[in-house]
C-alpha cells in the first residue's frame, strides 16, 4: 500500500489534499505534517513512497525539506505545493531534485495523474535497484588467487575508460563474468549491456542480429528491425566467442569500430551508434588470423586491452571459496539450509582435474549438494562427483 506524507501549515488546504488522496484510492496510506521540522521527522522514522510539500511554511520551508529528505530517503519522490508567488521557486526546486509541481489551489485532475507519475517512478526506481543487486550478485568474481586478482585490478583501471577489451580463455572459466564487471564500474553502467553469442547464431544470420534489417532484406524481413548495436546505444555490447564471427560480419564490425556507424542489411543508411565493445574468446586469434579465418586489423580494434582468464587448475586456491558461494547461493535460491563441505571432501575437489572449469565445478557442487548427507564428505565426493 504506497504511503503518502502531506506537508502542509494550511491545515484547510492540509485537509482537502489528504480527502482528494484518501477518495481517489482506498490502497493510498495518508498521513500528515503541520510543518517542514514535523514533515523531516517522519521522514527520517518512516518510509514514504511520495511527500506532498508545501513551499513557503515555518520552522523549516519546503526547500529545506527537499534537500533534507533528498540525504535522507535519496529514492523518495517529492512534489512541491506552490502559490501564485512560489512559481519560480518551485521550477528551481525542479533542479534540486523535486518529482514535479502543482499549485494552490490545486487542480483535481493535475494533483492526481501528478501523484500517479511519482508513485509509478518509485516503483521503477526499486526495482532497477533491486534488478541491479539481482545481476551484481549473479556476477560476482569470487576468488583471491594471483590470477582473479590481477584481473580485479585491470577492472578497476579499464573499467572508467571507453578502451575496448579482448578477454580470452577456455571455455567455462568466467570470461562473461568479467565483462559484466567492466560493465557495471563504467560510466556506461546506467545504460544497457548487450549479449550476442556470435557462435550460437548461424553465419547467415550474424549480420542481422548485429547490425538489424530493413523491411524486405531478405526472405523473412517482414519489417524493418533494429540489431544488437542499437539496443545497446550508450552502453556496452558484449561480443562473446568472437573467434566463431563470419568474415564478412567481421568487416562490417570493423567499420563500427572505426567510424561509429551501421548499416541496416538491406540499407544505406548510416546510423550512429556510442557502443563500448568487450569481446571475448576461447579460440587463438593469432592462429585464426595466420589461417585467414580472423581479420588482424579487426584483432587489433578489439584487442586495445587483453584480459586472460586463467583456468580453474591454474587457481586452485580458490576453489574452497567458489564451493562455499555455490552452496550458498544455492541454498537462497531453493529456500533450504547451507550445507556444508567437510575438509577432507575440500582438498579432494582441489586436485581433481577441472577441464570444464568453473562451470564443471558449479555443477558438480549441485550434485553433492542434492545426493550427498547434510555435511558433504570425502565419501560423496568419490561416489557423486564422478570424474
Amino acid at each position: 500500500m504506497p504511503k503518502i506524507l502531506v506537508v502542509e501549515d494550511e491545515a484547510a488546504i492540509r485537509r482537502v489534499l489528504v480527502k482528494i488522496l484518501s477518495e481517489e484510492s482506498d490502497t493510498y496510506q495518508v498521513e500528515e505534517a503541520e510543518d517542514g521540522l514535523a514533515g523531516i521527522e517522519k521522514i527520517r522514522n518512516e518510509d514514504y513512497d511520495l511527500v506532498l510539500c508545501d513551499i513557503k511554511m515555518p520552522k523549516m520551508d519546503g526547500v529545506e525539506v527537499l534537500e533534507a529528505t533528498k540525504k535522507l530517503k535519496p529514492e523518495t519522490p517529492i512534489v512541491m505545493i506552490s502559490g501564485h508567488g512560489d512559481l519560480d521557486t518551485a521550477v528551481n526546486t525542479m533542479r534540486l531534485g523535486a518529482f514535479d509541481y502543482i499549485s494552490k489551489p490545486p487542480d483535481l485532475n493535475r494533483l492526481l495523474n501528478t501523484v500517479r507519475n511519482a508513485l509509478d517512478r518509485k516503483e521503477l526506481v526499486v526495482e532497477n535497484k533491486l534488478l541491479k543487486k539481482k545481476v551484481g550478485k549473479n556476477f560476482q568474481m569470487i576468488g583471491d588467487s594471483d590470477g582473479i586478482t590481477r584481473i580485479k585490478d585491470m577492472i578497476e583501471k579499464v573499467a572508467p575508460t571507453d578502451a575496448r577489451v579482448l578477454i580470452t580463455g577456455p571455455n567455462g572459466t568466467g570470461k562473461e563474468l568479467v565483462a559484466h564487471w567492466l560493465h557495471q564500474k563504467s560510466g556506461r553502467s546506467k545504460g544497457p549491456m548487450i549479449e550476442v553469442n556470435c557462435a550460437a547464431i548461424p553465419s547467415e544470420l550474424i549480420e542481422s542480429e548485429l547490425f538489424g534489417h530493413v523491411k524486405g532484406a531478405f526472405t523473412s524481413a517482414v519489417k524493418d528491425r533494429a540489431g544488437k548495436f542499437e539496443a545497446a546505444n550508450g552502453g556496452t555490447i558484449f561480443l562473446d566467442e568472437i573467434g566463431d564471427m563470419s568474415l564478412s560480419a567481421q568487416a562490417k564490425v570493423l567499420r563500427a569500430l572505426q567510424e561509429n556507424r551501421i548499416q541496416r542489411v538491406g540499407s544505406d543508411k548510416d546510423i550512429k551508434v556510442n557502443v563500448r565493445v568487450v569481446a571475448a574468446t576461447n579460440k587463438d586469434l593469432k592462429k585464426e588470423i595466420a589461417e585467414g579465418k580472423f581479420r588482424e586489423d579487426l584483432y587489433h580494434r578489439l584487442a586495445v586491452i587483453l584480459i586472460q582468464v586463467p583456468p580453474l587448475n591454474d587457481r586452485r586456491d580458490d576453489i574452497p571459496l567458489l564451493i562455499n558461494y555455490f552452496a550458498e547461493k544455492m541454498a537462497g535460491e531453493n529456500g533450504t539450509a547451507t550445507k556444508s563441505f567437510s575438509d577432507k571432501a575440500v582438498k579432494l575437489l582441489q586436485e581433481y582435474d577441472w577441464t570444464g572449469n568453473i562451470r564443471e565445478l558449479r555443477n558438480v557442487v549441485e550434485r553433492l549438494i542434492i545426493l550427498g548427507g547434510k555435511e558433504i564428505s570425502e565419501q560423496d565426493v568419490q561416489l557423486f562427483a564422478s570424474k
